[in-house]
């Protein structure tokens, strides 16, 4: 349909209104999304890519945004709706995406590299260099398995699930952030399971030499045999861990709402 130059002081209002609303769910998922949302990508590549993303959906949603409310509270009140759908889909995706870090942590307890602490931007806090270096790993494999697409294809079809101006489902969001945290937690122990039962073997092994050998220095025998050694296993079993974790990632980010 044409649009009259008459009517574009009109529709100017409408459009920035709509436009912004989709730049508050668009941009508060990807602060959290696996891959896009990662602290070392600049905050203007950020903005950028939520202005592309959100330029890319208006004009196919335009006609199902709501219009400006007469009502500064009312508007107010959209825009945090968006922004917390926006979060919701947000954390979901990185629950999973922490998994392997958390396990990788885990891992460098278990190694004893936790001597060696540095901040880690996904937690927050200081964490290990292996949960950092395994962490940036899984980023790889997000973008190189293209699952780093189903979040953003979750965005867009969010909104025939959760339309803009309706009411944030709390109860159902706070259920499933629960379950995915669990689901998390579950596959970072399964991650680092083997090298848990390793590091048990491995420390009642050291228990009995202390017991037989008393005259032995068991620490400074066993610091290095456990770093050789949990490298070593870490370097056997890092595919089958990105195997299981891009199967579960996938199953995860598969069914985010909007898919």
């Amino acid at each position: 349909m044409a649009i009259e130059p008459g009517q574009l002081p009109e529709l100017l209002p409408a459009w920035t209104f709509a436009f912004l609303l989709v730049v508050c769910r668009v941009g508060a998922a990807l602060m959290l999304l696996p891959g896009l949302g990662e602290q070392e990508i600049p905050a203007q590549v950020k903005i950028g890519l939520t202005l592309a993303l959100a330029a890319l959906l208006w004009p196919v949603l335009a006609p199902a945004l709501p219009a400006p409310p007469a009502a500064p509270a009312r508007a107010v009140v959209l825009v945090a709706g968006e922004c917390a759908v926006g979060l919701w889909i947000g954390m979901l995706a990185r629950l999973v995406a922490l998994a392997l870090p958390m396990a990788a942590q885990f891992l460098g307890f278990l190694l004893g590299l936790s001597n060696a602490m540095l901040f880690d931007p996904s937690f927050g806090a200081s964490g290990t260099a292996l949960a950092r270096m395994v962490g940036l790993g899984g980023v790889v494999v997000l973008f190189a398995t293209g699952l780093h697409m189903l979040p953003i294809a979750a965005l867009a079809g969010s909104y025939a699930v959760l339309p803009a101006g309706g009411a944030f489902p709390a109860d159902a969001a706070a259920e499933a952030v629960v379950i995915a945290v669990a689901a998390s937690f579950a596959l970072a122990f399964q991650l680092a399971g083997p090298f848990v039962l390793a590091g048990v073997v491995f420390q009642l092994t050291l228990g009995l030499l202390s017991r037989l050998v008393p005259q032995m220095q068991v620490f400074f025998v066993a610091l290095p045999l456990q770093v050789a050694g949990g490298l070593a296993l870490l370097a056997v079993l890092i595919a089958g861990m990105l195997s299981v974790w891009t199967a579960a990632a996938s199953a995860v980010l598969g069914g985010l709402p909007g898919l």
